[in-house]
């Protein structure tokens, strides 16, 4: 059943698909069902809900247009490299060249194919990985509790949720016990929100704080309740969301007006020139793309410019002739100066750089972005589940009589073997955050913890029994279920063998009574008779400040009697929260006491207040959400490869700056950092919100961490970096985290957590969640930009070769005035299509570099074409092209009798069989200069016989380091091979190529490669010894001080990003 037209009026953030009084949220729920026209005792009838499937129409989320193979089809036409192929097609053709415009056919042929496969397929693939939320959802139908797809729920229906359940559309909550929601999809929140029914809240509050709203996509976490569906599809918080993403921007340009609103003709004229100047930009490629793209669509438009001018000095050393062997020979001039196999080699790179990525967890939904990622200078990224395990782990636990106890390292949160346990005696106030690792090591079973330790078993009873969340082993592995607070407990408990249900079943515990959180006493308590003692116990946990203050004894040693609380232990409780606190930990305390009154009755016979009073203090637990093993090495890696990690999170300020600082985020210490930097690097989304651009622009320091964060906080800074000119990708796996992908230079979601909406908005999507992966897209996406560069460099290097070789060999000329070309058009062809193409390819498949990770990233102004690129080009080019006119020339008149016969260019004949022979010599010597580049510049410094300097296979490494590219290896083969047809052949020699087999000239062969394989090689080597004597120029320093060094001195740092920004303006 396809999806209603939206309404003409914009949907509003919070209202119903048919808007009614107010949003739901700021309406007594009886008011709402009745405006919905519900019934929340018996639901909708099923003809009701029928008829409003077919006015809402299917709830789920619009998935826009979906792959669309005809714009596919036209992005491989419409560039700039593409129209000069297809002129040049043009022109041959018009000439009837038909053997050179079949030959550049094909080319664009393929290079459509190919690039249309591979598009389509990624999109495809994308488009496999989209789900709906929840398959189905339990509603209320005629009074009747029925199983229905989600697909089909509609305004109006009654929905009844568990624990456990995906919230399958935007719900006015009617009724709620003990209901909780996790919402870090849609506001980034990692612990869940408790949702209330009564409550009605500002029209205009935010979405996170709409408490008697269930969010479609959000899940259960605790308790049961039951609402009216309000809002399905598009029409909910997550379906506007998407619809603001998929929104695009007008692609006119406005108009100049007055203050009045009046505008004269010439500003209409001019805001229609550039808008049709922004159109023939974009079809020439040359203002849309990546960096690399845009500069490669330039090069193209110039290079075509240069190609007309090359076609012109042709024609004019030929007197302009009309001759149409001159014309065609003009024409390959100019083909000479197009890297013409440049687009299907690019692009089949990426492709094979896209099912490289497969294999490492990520999944390229764009092309481009692989190249881009070589670029990236920042990323700014989520915490929940991106760079924390997004589960609560108990980290560490204080007993006031014994000492406080750690928790290691754990690849699974909720696997108790997992994680050594160590103790120390020391309160948490005199454990040095730094000290962290040394607490982990050398643990301590927990049979030696428990030994003799009644104060550590009798806080572990109040852990274990004040807890309702069950944690267990099956044949899958470790499983929990409930809170993830109450979960990071029980595990925490279970690492001594206490759980819960091993007490209730084998031990004499049983449940009397329970007192669930309440978030006004903000405490939790259950009462627990031990039949082997004949005792009830109550047993409470909480916040801190609560607890404390309804605690009147503590043990303060180990033995001893129990004592009073005083004012100063309470202070100092909460002093050790504080220290718990600053280690990025989420708090809570333990307490217990003997009951001695009466029990049985269901739980409002108690006096709740009572029984949560006169408590025995146990001690404090310290739970936090964490980093994942490898996110601080990780971390660590962006920081050798130059690129800087912002955290931007929904956290508490503390909370993230701990976390920051465990996974290297921020410095280990402010001790060295100014004041305003320290202030800078750290803040809140509503300080930074406050600011205005100017204002942020004036920051000494981005922030490296953005506490409370918004998605519009998110946004600002992606745009505060593009103004700093910095390449930034976003990571993140909520809904929030989406528009800041899409507005991201390189967007990447979460493929197994993320939402839809996340992954539509992403550039690639990491299979594992992994952040670690994103080194692995990194590192792919900077061995892409490297193999780039050396393709690029052999194929303009070549290009240089011919050109000059064909422009200068227009000096030769025969007895009627006509020059005498040193390459016949085919053969030109041959080497730009046939030679150049496979070799590229092979280069483009080149393993990544040792050293990748430890180079910063890519100049965005320079792209590929750096410094070196354009001098190597220069050098090779011209040293080939010389070469080359000197094997003719040897060839022509060193060994032979000079130019005899007339109309070489067009047919064989016995006064041209020493034109044929010599240009045949050159072919040969232009085809192994360009199979023997190839190999070179597998290593563009490093000489092609040590190319691994420290292997102690001096005379033969050469030969593993060919091998080891078995594609490349083949393709130079080949390229070998293929010469001899087109030498030998009848038929094809003379009519096609315009050459003839040679004999003795296989010496002037052999020895123009050797002298350009030394050439190559005493290049390399002075390129080695500038480089290295540009590296004895730099110091070296330790990792953070090398990272964090441009952070501690504000006033550089300060004029350095004013001078950024003001650069970034002017242009």
């Amino acid at each position: 059943m396809g999806k209603k037209p939206t309404d003409e009026e914009p949907h509003v953030s919070g209202q119903a698909n048919k808007p009614i009084s107010q949003p739901p949220h700021a309406l007594p729920h009886a008011t709402v069902t009745e405006e919905l026209k519900a019934n929340a005792e018996d639901g909708l009838s099923e003809q009701e809900a029928k008829s409003r499937l077919e006015e809402y129409g299917r709830n789920e989320l619009d998935d826009g247009p979906g792959v669309q193979p005809v714009k596919i089809l036209i992005r491989q036409v419409a560039n700039a490299m593409m129209l000069v192929l297809i002129l040049a097609m043009a022109v041959s053709f018009g000439i009837a060249s038909y053997i050179e415009g079949g030959v550049i056919s094909a080319v664009i042929i393929l290079n459509i194919i190919v690039g249309f496969f591979q598009e389509f397929n990624a999109e495809k693939t994308m488009d496999s990985l989209r789900s709906l939320s929840s398959p189905t959802a339990v509603a209320v139908r005629g009074g009747t509790t029925i199983t229905v797809p989600t697909a089909e729920i509609v305004p109006g229906d009654v929905v009844e949720l568990k624990t456990g359940d995906t919230v399958p559309a935007d719900i006015r909550l009617v009724e709620a016990m003990n209901f909780e929601t996790d919402e870090a999809l849609l506001t980034g929140e990692s612990l869940p929100v408790t949702k209330e029914t009564e409550s009605t809240f500002d029209k205009d509050i935010g979405a996170g704080d709409r408490l008697n709203v269930a969010f479609s996509s959000s899940t259960v976490t605790k308790g049961r309740a039951r609402g009216v569906v309000f809002a399905t599809g598009m029409k909910t918080e997550i379906g506007t969301i998407a619809a603001a993403l998929r929104a695009t921007g007008k692609k006119t340009r406005p108009v100049k007006r007055k203050p009045d609103g009046s505008a004269k003709p010439h500003r209409y004229a001019q805001a229609w020139g550039l808008t049709a100047g922004d159109f023939v930009g974009t079809f020439l490629g040359v203002n849309v793309g990546t960096p690399l793209q845009r500069k490669l669509s330039k090069l193209a438009i110039l290079l075509f410019g240069v190609a007309v001018v090359c076609a012109i000095i042709v024609l004019a050393a030929n007197s302009f002739s009309s001759n149409k062997e001159v014309i065609i020979y003009a024409v390959a001039t100019g083909l000479s100066m197009i890297p013409a196999c440049l687009i299907v080699v690019l692009t089949i790179t990426m492709a094979a750089g896209t099912k490289r990525m497969v294999e490492r967890h990520v999944i390229v939904r764009r092309l481009d972005s692989l190249e881009a990622l070589g670029a990236v200078t920042d990323i700014c990224s989520d915490k929940t589940g991106t760079l924390t395990q997004g589960k609560m782990v108990a980290k560490r636990a204080w007993i006031p009589c014994v000492g406080t106890y750690a928790v290691g390292t754990s690849n699974d949160p909720v696997d108790p073997t997992q994680g050594d346990l160590s103790h120390t005696e020391q309160p948490p106030t005199a454990i040095k955050v730094e000290s962290e690792n040394n607490d982990e090591k050398g643990g301590k079973s927990h049979e030696d913890l428990l030994d003799d330790n009644a104060p550590l078993k009798d806080y572990l009873n109040v852990a274990s029994l004040a807890n309702l969340a069950h944690v267990h082993k099956t044949e899958d592995g470790w499983k929990a279920r409930g809170d993830p607070t109450e979960i990071a407990i029980q595990v925490f408990v279970s690492r001594f063998n206490w759980n819960r249900e091993r007490l209730t079943k084998e031990e004499s515990w049983s449940q009397v009574a329970e007192f669930p959180f309440d978030s006004e006493v903000k405490k939790m308590s259950v009462i627990f008779a031990n039949k082997d003692t004949s005792k009830n116990m109550v047993f409470t946990k909480g916040a801190v400040e609560r607890i404390i203050g309804s605690c009147n004894l503590v043990r303060l040693e180990r033995g001893a009697e129990l004592t009073e609380m005083t004012e100063d232990f309470r202070s100092t409780i909460l002093e050790n929260m504080e220290a718990l606190a600053a280690q990025g930990l989420r708090v809570l305390a333990l307490a217990s006491k003997e009951y001695k009154g009466e029990t049985g009755g269901d739980d409002t016979a108690y006096d709740r207040a009572a029984i949560e009073s006169e408590l025995t203090f146990q001690g404090l637990i310290g739970l936090y959400d964490p980093p994942r093993v490898e996110s601080a090495g990780a971390v660590k890696e962006c920081h050798q490869a130059g690129i800087t990690v912002h955290m931007l999170t929904g956290d508490h300020p503390g909370t993230a700056k701990a976390i920051a600082r465990q996974v290297g985020i921020v410095p280990s210490s402010d001790a060295a950092v100014a004041k305003d930097v320290a202030d800078a690097m750290v803040t809140t989304a509503s300080a930074f919100d406050k600011m205005s651009d100017e204002e942020i622009d004036k920051l000494p320091v981005l922030p490296l961490v953005i506490a409370r964060c918004s998605p519009t906080t998110k946004v600002r800074m992606i745009e505060a970096l593009h103004r700093r000119n910095c390449f930034a990708a976003m990571t993140g796996d909520g809904v929030n985290d989406s528009p800041s992908l899409k507005r991201a230079d390189v967007g990447i979601a979460m493929g197994m957590a993320g939402s839809d909406v996340a992954k539509d908005a992403s550039d690639i999507v990491l299979t594992d969640d992994n952040f670690a992966s994103i080194l692995n897209a990194i590192e792919e996406g900077r061995r892409m930009f490297d193999n780039i560069q050396k393709f690029v460099l052999h194929l303009l290097s070549e290009n240089i070769a011919q050109a000059c070789t064909l422009l200068i060999g227009l000096a030769f000329k025969d007895s009627s005035g006509q020059s005498v070309f040193p390459l016949a058009p085919v053969e030109i062809l041959w080497v730009i299509m046939i030679t150049s193409g496979m070799p590229d390819m092979g280069l483009g498949l080149e393993i990544a570099a040792p050293d990748i990770m430890a180079r910063p990233p890519q100049s965005l102004k320079t792209g590929i074409f750096t410094r070196e690129i354009i001098v190597d080009i220069l050098v090779y080019g011209i040293w080939m092209a010389c070469l080359c006119l000197s094997s003719f020339t040897i060839v022509l008149f060193g060994f032979g009798d000079g130019i005899q016969g007339l109309n070489c260019n067009g047919s064989y004949s016995e006064e041209c069989d020493t034109v044929f022979r010599a240009r045949a010599t050159t072919f040969v010597c232009l085809t192994w200069f360009a199979l023997f580049l190839a190999w070179e510049m597998v290593n563009m410094r490093r000489s092609f016989f040590r190319m691994q300097p420290k292997s102690k296979k001096y005379f033969t490494q050469w030969m593993y380091d060919v091998w080891r590219n078995q594609f490349l290896f083949w393709a130079v083969i080949a390229g070998f091979v293929t010469i001899f047809p087109t030498l030998y052949i009848p038929v094809i020699n003379h009519v096609v190529f315009k050459h003839t087999g040679i004999s003795w000239e296989w010496g002037v062969v052999l020895v123009e490669a050797l002298l350009f394989f030394g050439g190559v090689e005493c290049w390399k080597w002075a390129k080695r010894i500038y480089f290295r004597r540009t590296a004895k120029k730099t110091g070296q320093a330790d990792l953070e001080s090398m990272v964090f060094s441009r952070y501690l001195n504000s006033d550089s740092v300060s004029s350095e990003s004013e001078g950024q920004v003001d650069e970034k303006k002017a242009g």
